[in-house]
């Protein structure tokens, strides 16, 4: 959510920042619902103050015992329009209310601005890619005698499910316990199991609403399947004054992502790339605005250092204007080395979303030694999507007879298997 005050003050600030994501200017329009606003406010205050002035002026004139009718039909029509006014207001703050939170945040200034993923910067490449001595294949060839049993899946619940079992699925488990270790025990991030479904105002917070209603599930009691653990962690702190001194909160979790990809159609149908349903670590941290410029830094590293230890080669990209989400001012893409695809492929996004997720919230903080609040930061990111990074093991450790090796790091979470080996 965008702050009026900032947009009252720094308008062509404003429209500047959503030129640079090819937006059209939109100050003039917020700010005149936010003058019509004030001004009935304004209004209201008056009527009220005239009445009061006018309820006084009845009881002295009755005590000079002189005609009070004037007066008492004034408040009466006072007293009856007070009720238009307030619904003027309300109905003039929802609309400012609804057009501020259609908006997406403003980049920040090194935020380079672009249409889509060609115009992303690469800032570092980490790794050597594999060499084989064979032809490399890629993940869903490999897949299906390892337990990725996409039939299954489509039969169950339709496309982009998948039955998982077998070498796969231990491969998966071990990879989120992996993941969970590396960031609790390395890291220093509290590890939290969240609720998977949740109500409108925490998928407001976050700002998966209201604009993208279409790319989530919702249940018959109304509540929403949560698209990514984000929207839980994040939220915890929603409505809350923290003390500075606790801060920065890291949080992650595990969890079972649900998404409905209304967007993807006819993107990565095959395999496992793009699914309604993954699991994936996501991390958490909740900052003062000082502080999140460094913590942008540091929860991307804890990411890179994951993909570090598995022996995958990766790069890390800065998203332009046009390819950041809706609530980011600024997105690291990590991206794996495919093999199979010979190309670099997305399996992590950092982002720091600024107070952006906060004012929706009222997520705020003390700072020490003063009275009054201020908005906290937020930020998250995938440490890392296990169906992806299942997907990186699988093409990066495959051998000629259709097995994987092990990463080493990961052997121990598979009571010391160094290989999977495929059914015949």
């Amino acid at each position: 959510m965008h702050d009026i005050r900032f947009i009252r003050e720094n308008p062509e600030a404003f429209d500047a920042g959503l030129a640079k994501r090819g937006l059209p200017p939109r100050s003039a329009e917020l700010l005149a619902l936010d003058e019509r606003r004030r001004a009935l406010i304004t209004e209201a205050q008056a009527v009220q103050a005239r009445r009061n002035e006018a309820s006084k002026a009845i009881g002295a004139a009755k005590a000079r015992r002189d005609d009070p009718t004037d007066l008492m039909a004034e408040v009466a029509a006072l007293k009856e329009r007070m009720p238009a006014i307030d619904a003027e207001e309300k109905a003039v703050g929802a609309e400012l209310t609804s057009a501020l939170a259609a908006i997406p945040n403003l980049p920040l200034a090194d935020v380079p601005q672009g249409a889509d993923e060609e115009d992303n910067a690469l800032i570092h490449e980490r790794g050597t890619p594999p060499s084989f001595p064979f032809e490399a294949k890629e993940h869903d060839a490999i897949g299906p005698a390892l337990g990725l049993d996409f039939e299954t899946g489509a039969l169950l619940s339709g496309s982009r499910f998948t039955f998982v079992r077998g070498s796969a699925a231990r491969l998966h488990r071990a990879l989120g316990q992996f993941m969970l270790d590396t960031l609790t025990r390395e890291h220093g991030f509290e590890e939290a199991v969240v609720p998977l479904l949740v109500r409108d105002e925490t998928m407001f917070g976050t700002g998966q609403l209201p604009k993208f209603t279409e790319d989530s599930f919702q249940t018959t009691d109304g509540r929403w399947l949560i698209p990514t653990s984000e929207v839980s962690l994040t939220n915890s702190v929603r409505e809350q004054i923290l003390p500075e001194e606790v801060l920065p909160l890291r949080f992650t979790a595990l969890s079972p992502c649900f998404r409905s990809e209304a967007g993807s159609a006819g993107r990565d149908t095959r395999g496992y790339i793009r699914q309604h349903q993954f699991e994936k670590v996501e991390m958490v941290s909740i900052t003062t605005p000082d502080q999140s410029e460094a913590e942008h830094e540091r929860m991307t590293s804890c990411a890179e250092d994951i993909l570090d230890k598995l022996g995958l080669a990766f790069r890390r990209m800065k998203l332009c204007t046009g390819d950041m989400g809706f609530s980011a001012a600024r997105t690291y893409d990590l991206e794996v080395w495919l093999p199979g695809q010979a190309r670099y492929r997305e399996i992590s996004s950092c982002s720091t979303c600024t107070d952006f997720q906060a004012r929706r919230m009222n997520a705020r903080y003390r700072p020490e030694g003063e009275k009054a609040t201020r908005f906290v930061h937020t930020l998250n990111g995938s440490g890392l999507a296990v169906g992806r990074t299942l997907v990186a093991v699988v093409e990066n450790y495959q051998q000629e007879d259709g097995s994987v090796a092990v990463p080493e790091v990961l052997q121990p979470y598979l009571g010391g298997l160094n290989r999977l080996e495929p059914k015949s």
